[in-house]
């Protein structure tokens, strides 16, 4: 934006004086706006005023030289010197805009189609198709012909669900039922796994200057630190959370083991007369919709702690509205951002140290216990689960009960 706004500035003040300079005073003129501009300043008068680099270097040159370039020098009149390469060559803005456009549009036998567009390829094969052109050059009519460095941005989501809203109504009107109600309602959802070592980790942290944390040039496991798996627990009434981190799989079991912690340190601490409980989680991984043994494992925790346990899916895709996403483990990575986390204990002390102006609370601790990937639930044991399915979409919203109330 800033280099746009010293564009335009340049192009406004030469548009003023143009008329009143021969070709060596716009020359000089152009040097003067681009040394004033620092770095960058040659490609931004060149593009604003439409003089060639070599000229403006040429006035860089005349004015670092001062008065020893005071020489006789014949001045051109208008409209001698070379002609523009648009001139000389009509047909070269088509070609290369033929070249860079879009893959769906251009043309299947180019030899550019799939490779990187950058400029000396795009000038090489201009030069192969019989255009004199370097480029820089290119890169100039790139520009003029509207195109722009640009990288992938994050927005297409895939094929929505017919009924993704309407999900999200309902989520939203069974979180403020029981929040009026005084039950607990929380989101859960496992953290990206991290290796444990002397491995980098994004971010930038304040050091004295010249002395930044050496770590590992490879991000290969270490066999003897493992991984951590965190999986969080963000209670959405008191903006509180609680953080398993795993070392073994991210299952199901854990999952329910994680929400079970946080209802023994936390949860009942804060709903002494908790009857129910909402659970928010997405649609994959270890809390999935179609995972059997995630609603096994509800089941023991039901029985276990007596709560009506009701659960509602996002839709798959949706997984980043997701409440502990932006209000937990976004600020997790930004408290250990540019910090190696080379031990579990490291961990362990940065999750449970990570606030937010809006008094964010977490707490925090290692889960050492193994957790096998591959267990298969029989229908039988399936069939002993109380589960009740929503009248709508009962494969997202379902409640599982306890069996002695079920009995």
């Amino acid at each position: 934006m800033r280099n746009k706004c010293m564009e335009a500035t340049v192009r406004r003040r030469f548009a003023r004086v143009r008329r009143l300079l021969n070709e060596r005073q716009r020359r000089l003129w152009a040097a003067a706006e681009a040394e004033a501009l620092g770095y960058g300043g040659v490609s931004t008068v060149a593009r604003a005023t439409g003089i060639s680099r070599r000229a403006i270097h040429a006035g860089l040159g005349e004015l670092k030289a001062g008065h020893k370039a005071l020489g006789v020098e014949r001045i051109r009149r208008p409209g001698a010197g070379r002609q523009p390469l648009t001139v000389v060559q009509p047909r070269v803005k088509a070609a290369l805009d033929a070249l860079v456009e879009p893959t769906a549009r251009g043309d299947p036998q180019s030899s550019l189609r799939w490779t990187c567009r950058s400029v000396r390829r795009l000038a090489a094969e201009l030069q192969r198709q019989g255009y004199r052109i370097g480029r820089q050059k290119v890169a100039d009519l790139l520009h003029e012909l509207g195109y722009s460095l640009q990288a992938n941005r994050k927005t297409r989501e895939g094929a929505d669900h017919p009924d993704r809203n309407a999900q999200f109504e309902y989520i939203n009107r069974r979180v403020k039922a029981l929040q009026r109600h005084g039950q607990p309602v929380i989101s859960v959802d496992a953290k990206k796994k991290e290796l444990v070592g002397n491995f980098r980790n994004g971010g930038r942290e304040w050091c004295p200057a010249g002395e930044p944390l050496e770590v590992r040039v490879h991000d290969f496991r270490d066999a003897e630190l493992g991984k951590a798996i965190p999986y969080g627990v963000y209670d959405l009434t008191n903006n509180e959370a609680w953080v398993s981190i795993g070392i073994d799989h991210d299952t199901a079991d854990f999952a329910v083991k994680t929400i079970l912690r946080w209802w023994r340190k936390m949860g009942c601490k804060r709903f002494p007369d908790a009857r129910e409980l909402l659970i928010t989680a997405d649609s994959g991984g270890s809390n999935s919709a179609r995972c059997k043994l995630w609603k096994v494992a509800l089941q023991d925790f039901a029985d276990e702690t007596g709560l009506i346990v009701h659960v509602c899916h996002f839709p798959p895709g949706t997984s980043k509205w997701n409440k502990i996403e932006h209000r937990l483990f976004c600020h997790i990575t930004q408290n250990w951002r540019g910090q190696p986390l080379t031990e579990l204990e490291i961990i362990v002390q940065l999750i449970g140290c990570t606030t937010t102006r809006a008094g964010l609370k977490v707490q925090a601790a290692l889960d050492r216990r193994n957790y096998p990937k591959g267990i298969k639930v029989a229908r039988d044991e399936l069939a002993t689960v109380q589960l009740r399915p929503a009248k709508f979409h009962g494969d997202w919203n379902y409640t599982v009960s306890p069996r002695s109330r079920a009995a």
